[in-house]
């Protein structure tokens, strides 16, 4: 059978596709809170029912806190793994829902069909993509052209504290030749998009102590050190004028984009100043020598995420305060180091705080960035996959912000990792009212048919 015909049975199939997604979409899998627990379980088990009826040897693996799916189906060629996460997050604040959340709807909008309802797009209606493109494909076939492995956890929105230590302790079973990560979206909601490289994650808070308490700014002001003057100094010097950050060794393992990547990216046209317009912006405030793509897909960044000291209620208080306080991170490319910055960082607050003032640090996490290698053949063969399907051809991409599962299949089970998905801009992700565009479910199954197909070379 030819793969047109496994396209033509998935279009002939979408209302039913669509009905069990609507079907696990009703299942409140919360993963963050405990009165959800049940939920969890159940959507688990719905999983594992569904991926056994298409023949995939699959079961609940109990963790010590919600379970992992986990599915195999032998095969020749390639060995895929796909991963994705049936939980989702709380729906709070209800009162701005326009239905009930785990209630799902196909809606018309004026920019087409949706369908709306918690998790539809992070990341059930992402997940279900590719099983429905796996049941079509088994229909039309009689079996799957690979070997393949699922990885389902219900944890992603509390943090994966299971996942780690689960996968350290099934390498041999998880490992594979490609991981499929189906939890991104397209670029600017129109162009399908392979993610290549994550900004890894550095969180510090500090914590600067001058006087032992609160002081009457009248009797105290001038002649005792004021934390938030210092506090304020050392933010203000972490950046110099052209927006390049100044702690000593930052830039260290930070690589050039190469030029084949920098071409493709330009060939996307981003509209920068749409994209700061939307929230009240225009200048870049970066690196002043980079694309803004490159400064949000490539490049590293310091941002103060939060700052307080002394007074803040209604009214005015004259007083010095004893403590000021900051909350920073650093988005992390390339082979930079986390704890390497975390310690010269440290001492470079450290080198500037005065007589009668110390610092406290606090650490929020410390993660790589992920940046895989994009010339191993499977990648093209991906991208004109995904180009065959959509109108605009597909491209290769960065990520902003941190998927940590990533790189944990690229450092823990030595396995290349490949992020595609179909979400878009205005998905609502993590707010009331989220949805999965119809185009978004219905075009991604037939992308992940026609990528099952190129991956492993099957007509």
């Amino acid at each position: 059978m030819s793969l047109d015909d496994v396209l033509s049975r998935i279009d002939a199939d979408l209302p039913a596709a669509t009905d069990r997604l609507l079907e696990l979409l009703r299942i409140p899998s919360i993963s963050t809170d405990p009165a959800y627990k049940a939920d969890c379980d159940r959507a688990a088990d719905w999983l594992v029912a569904d991926l056994n009826s298409l023949g995939i040897a699959t079961e609940k693996r109990q963790t010590p806190g919600h379970p992992m799916v986990v599915g195999h189906l032998d095969g020749e060629g390639p060995h895929l793994l796909f991963y994705g996460h049936y939980d989702v997050q709380p729906v709070d604040p209800l009162e701005l829902w326009d239905r009930d959340p785990f209630d799902p709807e196909v809606q018309d909008t004026p920019k087409g069909k949706v369908i709306r309802a918690r998790g539809a797009a992070d990341d059930k209606g992402q997940l279900m993509t590719f099983i429905e493109a796996c049941r079509a494909w088994k229909e039309i076939n009689g079996s799957l052209p690979c070997k393949l492995t699922f990885f389902l956890e219900g944890e992603e929105e509390s943090g994966s504290p299971s996942l780690v230590p689960f996968m350290k302790e099934n390498v041999d079973e998880l490992k594979s030749d490609i991981a499929l990560i189906c939890d991104t979206g397209l670029f600017e909601s129109r162009v399908p998009a392979i993610t290549t490289m994550l900004r890894g994650l550095l969180g510090e808070e500090l914590t600067i102590t001058g006087p032992s308490r609160d002081l009457h700014s009248g009797m105290y002001g001038g002649v005792s050190m004021n934390p938030i003057r210092v506090l304020s100094r050392i933010i203000a010097s972490l950046h110099d004028e052209s927006g390049r950050i100044t702690v000593p060794g930052f830039y260290d393992g930070v690589p050039e984009l190469p030029d084949e990547m920098r071409q493709q990216w330009q060939g996307l046209a981003f509209d920068h100043q749409s994209f700061l317009g939307d929230v009240g912006l225009s200048e870049p405030a970066g690196e002043q020598d980079r694309t803004p793509l490159e400064m949000i897909w490539a490049r590293p960044t310091c941002e103060v995420n939060g700052i307080w000291g002394g007074y803040t209620g209604a009214g005015f208080k004259t007083v010095l305060p004893s403590e000021a306080h900051a909350k920073i991170s650093f988005r992390l490319v390339g082979t930079q180091d986390p704890l390497k910055i975390r310690e010269s960082f440290r001492k470079m607050v450290q080198d500037m705080l005065p007589p009668d003032c110390s610092v406290e640090f606090k650490a929020h996490g410390a993660s790589q960035a992920g940046a895989f290698d994009t010339s191993d053949p499977v990648f093209e063969q991906a991208r004109q996959a995904l180009s065959d399907e959509w109108p605009d051809e597909a491209a290769l991409i960065g990520c902003g912000g941190s998927i940590p599962i990533a790189g944990h299949f690229d450092r823990i089970l030595g396995t290349t990792p490949m992020l595609i998905g179909f979400g878009k801009d205005d998905d609502q992700i993590h707010s009331p009212n989220e949805k999965y565009d119809m185009e978004s479910f219905h075009k991604g199954i037939r992308s992940w048919a026609r990528v099952l197909a190129a991956l492993t070379k099957t007509n």
